[in-house]
């Protein structure tokens, strides 16, 4: 029996994004004992303050890290939209598996959408990315930081002290929870976050048994679309002070990357359509020239 420690946050979703990847392992190979190591990170412990006030999304990871590093554990399940383009020396994402809806996803009990919000309306969000979206579409709409788990915030929007959030679709129905969304945000006009929606699992790059373990995770479309995204991002430069929405989609034979960033008051958008890469370094190369088209 193979025994092997995997590292997670401990939230009701960071738990049920690890246990569904666990099953997956445990269904291809019956000879292994996997534990969860549980961490709390800097990200969940800071609710008081914007993430980009107190480091940005990479907070969310470090410690999980720190864990694979001094061999506390022998992998680690990410939301692929909190890592950042550099990961900490001697990691590698191994697998990203099948990629669940990026979109975002509106839960308004009482208006529905953001169309029959009305004016003043005040809307809960996390993202900079979200509030300079929602400001673009709706000025009057009011944005209004929100951080917590998504029960809090859930919590929050039904006693009323929101009118709505936008949160990501992915998260509730990975938590069993798609019935609470009143309208989905398709990319058209609601471009998601870098990687929203997949799944980074990371290992020591010197321990080829446990990449070979995790390759039966991956999926080769999701990971060039997301590759294609976080070039995109490595090109800005972007963190989470840096309004930034990027989607890749696969359409037929071809990769069809989008992409905004606000600079200042200008948002600035840019898109490309090419032949289907056979490599996530090639996915990751038409993200970083997309990217410096961004900043022109």
């Amino acid at each position: 029996m193979r025994q092997l420690r995997c590292a997670t946050r401990r939230s009701a979703l960071a738990l049920a994004q690890c246990r569904s990847l666990l099953g997956r392992l445990a269904l291809g190979d019956g000879g292994l004992d996997i534990e969860e190591l549980h961490v709390v990170t800097s990200g969940d412990k800071i609710l008081d303050r914007p993430l980009a006030d107190v480091g940005g999304k990479g907070l969310f990871v470090k410690e999980i890290e720190e864990a694979l590093l001094d061999g506390r554990a022998d992998f680690a399940v990410h939301s692929m939209k909190d890592v950042p383009v550099a990961l900490s020396p001697g990691l590698v994402i191994a697998a990203i598996p099948a990629r669940e809806d990026p979109r975002d996803a509106v839960i308004s009990p009482r208006y529905g959408s953001l169309g029959a919000l009305p004016s003043g309306a005040r809307v809960g969000t996390s993202s900079e990315r979200r509030s300079v979206t929602l400001r673009a579409l709706r000025p009057d709409l009011d944005p209004v930081p929100v951080r917590g788990n998504v029960d809090t915030r859930l919590a929050k929007v039904d006693r009323g002290d929101f009118d709505a959030i936008v949160v990501a679709r992915a998260g509730l129905i990975r938590l069993g929870l798609e019935a609470r969304v009143t309208e989905i945000l398709e990319p058209e006009i609601f471009l998601p976050a870098v990687g929203q929606g997949a799944l980074g699992v990371e290992c020591r790059a010197v321990d080829a048994s446990t990449v070979s373990l995790l390759l039966r995770l991956h999926d080769s479309e999701s990971a060039i679309r997301v590759d294609a995204e976080r070039g995109v991002l490595a090109a800005v430069g972007g963190d989470c002070r840096t309004p930034l929405g990027a989607y890749a989609e696969r359409v037929g034979n071809s990769l069809n990357l989008r992409a905004w960033v606000a600079v200042g008051s200008i948002i600035r958008r840019a898109e490309s359509r090419v032949p289907w890469p056979d490599a996530r370094a090639d996915a990751e190369q038409i993200g970083e020239q997309l990217g410096k088209r961004l900043l022109g």
